[in-house]
């Protein structure tokens, strides 16, 4: 059975302090005018009943993801539960862009930019540079089922201090890759609700997708068809060709004899 691995964000446990940005863009090599993750400070209420947490703003690995859905050249897949990238087949179209409900990945420097998983790094045995970079533990990743037990354990141990504290994206869009430990409501966080596969995508895939298959078998058997069309009348014209490269070639002197022979023989028969 294929392990489906997972990566869970504890916000009760997040200082803010950024160490997985830049081990994230370190371990990585990602470009400074790039970046994979971010963290932001959110502060809700009125003194002195403040509200502070940190929103990260990352690739959440849906399980049916959207933009893998959409990718036309396959630059997204799907491995073991994680939604990794081959930047070298992107063709910077944007659907993903648009397609994803989070609106992660994004188009730099002519491909596709966002979390790659720390993919080579897992497929060795290690654990990602945002987990083993994080100080306070805050994030942990995983077989999706240990990080979904753990990150519902944690919700119940926080309920009392924060009533909407909740486990987000345990079976939106076939279960997420990442599981949030959120201490509010998902709006607080700028995350949607019920983060849902878009209508439009939703309508590609019923009669665009479909649609341009069968134009692009019609092409192909319009272009076949022009083909043979095409080399019948070269093998005709070859043929041709053949024919009167085979004919004897006559010198001028015999044709003028002919011609004179033919002349007095007309001569005879209207004398």
């Amino acid at each position: 059975m294929t392990t489906r691995y997972a990566y869970s964000i504890d916000l009760d446990r997040c200082i803010g302090c950024q160490a997985c940005t830049v081990a994230c863009k370190t371990g990585n090599e990602v470009s400074l005018s790039d970046t994979y993750i971010t963290v932001a400070d959110i502060v809700r209420g009125q003194s002195p009943n403040f509200f502070g947490s940190f929103a990260h703003h990352r690739c959440f690995h849906c399980g049916d993801a959207p933009c893998v859905t959409v990718c036309p050249t396959s630059t997204l897949t799907k491995w073991n539960g994680l939604t990794i990238v081959e930047p070298e087949r992107c063709s910077a179209c944007g659907y993903c862009t648009d397609a994803c409900p989070f609106k992660v990945p994004h188009i730099f420097e002519n491909h596709v930019s966002k979390c790659i998983a720390c993919l080579e790094l897992v497929k060795d045995g290690g654990t990602p540079w945002c987990a083993t970079t994080c100080p306070s533990q805050a994030i942990k990743f995983g077989e999706r089922d240990k990080i979904l037990a753990d990150a519902q354990a944690r919700v119940a141990q926080i309920k009392p201090r924060f009533p909407n504290a909740q486990v987000y994206g345990e079976t939106a869009l076939g279960g997420l890759g990442l599981l949030m430990v959120l201490l509010d409501k998902p709006s607080v966080y700028g995350l949607p609700d019920d983060p849902q596969m878009p209508a439009t995508l939703t309508a590609w895939q019923q009669v665009v997708q479909p649609a341009s298959v069968g134009l692009t078998v019609t092409a192909i058997i319009a272009t076949g068809l022009s083909f043979i069309i095409a080399r019948r009348q070269h093998l005709r014209e070859k043929a041709e060709l053949h024919a009167e490269e085979a004919r004897p070639e006559q010198s001028p002197e015999r044709s003028a004899a002919e011609s004179k022979d033919a002349a007095v023989e007309e001569k005879k028969d209207n004398g």
